[in-house]
C-alpha cells in the first residue's frame, strides 16, 4: 500500500452557485483522498479583475496516496469537469483548486510548483489555512502561516456564515387539496440500536419506519425532524440501553408526536437478532438469526406497543403426502401384501412429500410483557419442523423425519401459532392483540402460499370455544393501534 501524504488545498469559486461549486469539488476530491478539516467560507475580491463577482474561498487538508504530479492532474480534471475554461484568462470560474502545501516538499517544475508560489502574498489562502492548521510552517520560507499573515498590510477577507435565509415554513402552509393523510413519514432508516440482551447491552442493526398523521390544513410534515428524533434517542441509548424493542418503539413514537406536533404517530422497527440453538442429535451449538419486530403508536396520552418475531422453518405438504400414500398403497397391494400389512407398513415408514421453507410471523400487543425469544420457539413449533444453521447428517435425518411425520398446510401453521399462544399465555388479557402470519416458499409451484389471522385474544378465545361470531370479529392491527 502506498504511503499517504498530507496535502493542503485552497478552493475558490466566483461563478454560479459558489458554495455549491466548492462542495461539489470536495465531493470529487473525496473519491481519491481522505478529507480532513475544511475551513469556514471567506469572501474576497478577485485579484486584478474589478467588476467580477467576489470569490468564496476555503482551505482543506487531505490525505492521499497520489504523488504531486498525479494529484495536480486529478485537480485539473475536476476543474474542467465542473466547467472551468482555461482559454479565457481571469474570467469568472466555477472552481479553482490549488495545491498549497504537499508534506514538506519544495518543487518547481514550471506548471507544478509546491508550495504554491503566491501563497505568502494571498490572504484569501492564508486566512482559511491558518484556521485549520495553526502553526503550520511554510517549508520554503521557514515561517508560520500566522507570521506570513502578520506581514500583509491589508487582508480584505471576510468570514461568512452562509446560513440560509429562512422564509415561510412551507410545511405549515395550507395545501392546495385540503385532505388529511393517514400516515406521512420516512421509511427504511438504517441505524444501530442498543438493547439489553441476556442482561447486557448489545448492538443490533435495525430498519426504522416513522410516521405521523397529517391534518387537512397542513401541507406536510418536517421530514428532518424524524431523523432528529431517532438520533437523539440513539444518543441516549449509549448511556442507558432500552430494555426491549417495543419500549424503544414506544418512546420513539412519543418523540414523533412531540417534534411533529401530530395527534398520532406510528413507529415500526425491524432488527436482526441472534438466538443460540442446539441441534437435536449431534448437540452442536449454532447461532441462528431471526427478525425482531417492535411496533408502537401514540395517540394523545396513550401508547400502544407490540413485540413480534419473524423466523424460518419448514413445512411438508399434507396433500402431496396423502397422494403418495395412496399410490404406495396400490403398489404394495399389487405386490401381494394384505391390506392389514399395507397399513402397518405405511404407518411405520415416512411418506414422501414436497417441502417448503416457511417464514412465520407472530405479533403480540399487551401491557403484559412477552419475551420475543419465546415467540420464536412458538412459531417454529407451529411448523412441520424447525431448522438450524448447522446440520450434521444425524440432525438432518431427524429434521426430515420430524417434518414428514407432521405435515401442515400454511393455514395449519397459523392456527397452531394462535392455539399455542392461547394455551401457553393464559395470563394475557382478552384485549391483547395478536397477528399470526405464515408464508411458504413453494418448491414445486410457481407461487407462494400465504395465510394470516389477526384479532384480539378475546375474539380468538371465543372462536376456539365455539362462541365467536366469525369473520366480523377480526380486529385489525390498525384498529387496535388507534383504539
Amino acid at each position: 500500500m502506498n504511503p499517504l501524504h498530507t496535502v493542503y488545498l485552497g478552493l475558490g469559486s466566483n461563478g454560479g452557485n459558489r458554495q455549491a461549486n466548492i462542495l461539489q469539488a470536495l465531493q470529487h476530491i473525496r473519491a481519491r483522498a481522505e478529507i480532513g478539516p475544511v475551513s469556514s467560507y471567506y469572501e474576497t475580491e478577485p485579484l486584478g479583475c474589478p467588476g467580477q463577482p467576489t470569490f468564496y474561498n476555503v482551505a482543506c487538508r487531505i490525505r492521499t496516496d497520489l504523488g504531486p504530479r498525479a494529484l495536480l492532474t486529478l485537480l485539473k480534471r475536476i476543474e474542467k469537469r465542473m466547467g472551468r475554461q482555461e482559454s479565457v484568462r481571469n474570467a469568472p470560474r466555477p472552481i479553482d483548486i490549488d495545491i498549497l502545501l504537499y508534506d514538506d516538499l519544495v518543487v518547481d517544475e514550471g506548471d507544478l510548483a509546491i508550495p504554491h508560489p503566491g501563497l505568502a502574498e494571498r490572504p484569501f489562502a492564508l486566512v482559511p489555512l491558518s484556521e485549520i492548521a495553526p502553526g503550520l510552517v511554510h517549508p520554503g520560507l521557514g515561517r508560520t502561516v500566522e507570521s506570513l499573515l502578520a506581514g500583509l498590510p491589508h487582508w480584505g477577507v471576510a468570514r461568512l456564515s452562509l446560513k440560509p435565509r429562512l422564509g415561510l415554513d412551507v410545511q405549515q402552509e395550507k395545501p392546495s387539496v385540503p385532505l388529511g393523510l393517514s400516515r406521512v413519514g420516512v421509511t427504511n432508516q438504517r441505524r444501530n440500536i442498543q438493547l439489553v440482551n441476556n442482561g447486557k447491552p448489545a448492538l443490533f442493526s435495525a430498519e426504522l419506519d416513522l410516521f405521523a398523521d397529517l391534518a387537512p390544513d397542513q401541507a406536510g410534515v418536517h421530514m428532518s425532524r424524524f431523523g432528529d428524533a431517532v438520533e437523539a434517542l440513539i444518543q441516549e441509548m449509549t448511556l442507558e440501553p432500552m430494555p426491549d424493542i417495543e419500549s424503544l418503539a414506544g418512546k420513539l413514537s412519543r418523540r414523533v408526536v412531540t417534534v411533529q406536533g401530530a395527534l398520532r404517530s406510528e413507529v415500526h422497527i425491524r432488527a436482526r437478532s441472534p438466538l443460540i440453538k442446539t441441534t437435536p442429535v449431534s448437540g452442536k451449538t449454532s447461532e441462528d438469526l431471526y427478525t425482531l419486530i417492535g411496533i408502537a403508536s401514540t395517540t394523545g396520552e396513550r401508547t400502544r406497543c407490540l413485540v413480534g418475531v419473524e423466523t424460518e422453518g419448514m413445512t411438508v405438504c399434507p396433500c402431496a403426502q396423502d397422494m403418495v400414500r395412496d399410490y404406495s398403497r396400490g403398489l404394495l397391494l399389487e405386490e401381494g401384501f394384505s391390506a392389514e400389512q399395507v397399513e402397518r407398513i405405511l404407518g411405520a415408514i415416512p411418506i414422501a412429500s414436497h417441502n417448503q421453507r416457511g417464514r412465520g410471523t407472530l405479533l403480540v400487543g399487551s401491557d403484559i410483557q412477552v419475551r420475543a425469544e419465546n415467540l420464536v420457539h412458538l412459531v417454529e413449533t407451529a411448523m412441520s419442523s424447525e431448522t438450524y444453521a448447522i446440520l450434521k447428517r444425524p440432525d438432518e435425518l431427524f429434521v426430515v423425519n420430524k417434518a414428514h411425520r407432521q405435515p401442515r398446510f400454511v393455514e395449519d401453521v397459523v392456527r397452531e401459532m394462535l392455539y399455542s399462544l392461547v394455551d401457553i399465555f393464559p395470563d394475557l388479557p382478552d384485549d391483547a392483540f395478536v397477528l399470526a402470519k405464515q408464508e411458504n416458499l413453494e418448491s414445486i409451484h410457481k407461487h407462494n402460499a400465504f395465510a394470516e389471522r389477526y384479532g384480539t385474544l378475546g375474539e380468538i378465545r371465543r372462536e376456539l370455544r365455539g362462541e365467536g361470531p366469525g369473520m366480523a370479529a377480526h380486529t385489525s392491527l390498525d384498529q387496535w393501534l388507534k383504539s
